[in-house]
């Protein structure tokens, strides 16, 4: 059972690969989340059986910082935790579920299953005057990923990496495995583009909670809607249908399918998106760069739009940068091959050690022997 968080479209997107890859071995794969990220895996992944199981899906202020907006809902937060570990309890006995793969979400562990725990920020980013507090934002994320039986990774370990100080220069646990980048768009049929679509256009891909994805919508739409080309925008809606066009040179669409999505990213002139991670990841596995913005007072954001523009491979603009005569680098970043080989291995051998245990405690469980615990290479 593969449940994404529903902070954003993003953590159900990175884990289409993994669902896939677990489907072409053969086995049976439940997706479990609230119905935006089910349709979303409908479209992409059909037949897979799914359960309507929602979880913590917070607003963000649109004049608070979004850290202290997140820490007022703090209360909610630890509900919606207790809340979900009380019901997985009873999936895992109404579905005979034996590996549970949460993304971002905290309480979905079990000890009568095996449980994976993905996330790109073991350590979660403070503002610079709280940053003193970063330690102990590490040591209750320990905390979490210590009830599970692995921690996943999806980035590359070593130098040539996305998530720089969130997941590198820290001590992780023994449990933890780097998947290599998550993209739906990491196969070969998305790696060209159809040569009947012309390039010249700009794309704007929408994510991230309201209001601040509106925000940004009205005010770009303000700047693009006078300029001499087409611009296309993903509004990130897979539960809805159709296309809007907005003025003769704004067309907006609720959703496309992968295929279609990726040969208009990959012949636009200019990429304008926020700097979510998963987006960051789909973008780099397409040879494509774009320009970052990220959602004001999110300092995850802040920070891999920081980190990824001083690497050169993409240009980061604040929201309130913005204005009519704002300009539009173009520039030229393919890392696809440095990130695609070594992705591929990575997300294999964590897969295959994660059913090698799960094998390894069932036949343990029909012995009588106890099962050992999560064991492997040290990060």
């Amino acid at each position: 059972m593969i449940c994404p968080l529903e902070w954003g479209l993003g953590h159900a997107a990175r884990m289409i690969p993994v669902a896939k890859l677990l489907k072409d071995m053969g086995h049976n794969v439940i997706i479990a989340s609230g119905n935006e990220h089910l349709a979303l895996f409908k479209n992409e992944l059909p037949g897979l059986q799914s359960i309507c199981f929602t979880g913590f899906k917070p607003s963000y202020s649109s004049f608070l910082p979004q850290y202290l907006s997140l820490l007022l809902k703090v209360p909610l937060l630890l509900y919606h935790i207790i809340r979900e570990h009380n019901t997985l309890k009873r999936l895992i006995k109404a579905y005979n579920i034996s590996i549970v793969i949460s993304d971002n979400r905290f309480g979905l562990w079990n000890r009568n299953v095996t449980s994976v725990y993905v996330t790109h920020m073991p350590r979660i980013p403070l503002p610079s005057f709280f940053r003193f507090l970063e330690p102990v934002g590490i040591m209750l994320h320990r905390i979490v990923i210590k009830k599970y039986n692995y921690c996943w990774i999806p980035d590359l370990p070593g130098d040539l990496n996305l998530s720089g100080r969130l997941s590198h220069g820290i001590r992780l646990q023994d449990n933890t495995r780097f998947t290599g980048i998550l993209s739906r768009f990491g196969y070969p049929e998305y790696n060209s583009f159809n040569a009947k679509m012309k390039p010249g256009h700009f794309t704007l891909i929408l994510s991230g909670p309201e209001p601040q994805r509106e925000i940004l919508r009205q005010k770009l739409v303000s700047i693009l809607i006078d300029k001499p080309f087409t611009t296309f925008i993903f509004g990130g809606n897979p539960d809805k249908t159709g296309v809007v066009v907005v003025t003769g040179n704004i067309h907006y669409f609720n959703h496309l399918p992968a295929k279609e999505m990726a040969e208009i990213i990959q012949s636009s002139k200019c990429v304008i998106t926020r700097s979510g991670y998963t987006t960051i990841m789909e973008l780099i596995s397409m040879g494509v760069t774009a320009v970052l913005i990220p959602t004001p007072g999110q300092t995850e954001q802040e920070y891999l739009s920081g980190y990824l523009s001083e690497k050169g491979w993409f240009t980061s603009v604040s929201q309130k940068e913005l204005y009519k005569d704002f300009s539009l680098p173009s520039k030229k970043a393919d890392l696809r091959n440095q990130f695609a080989v070594r992705s591929e291995e990575l997300l294999k051998d964590a897969v295959f050690e994660l059913l090698e245990y799960e094998h390894g405690k069932r036949q343990c469980q029909k012995t009588g022997k106890e099962a050992s615990p999560h064991l492997g290479r040290s990060m």
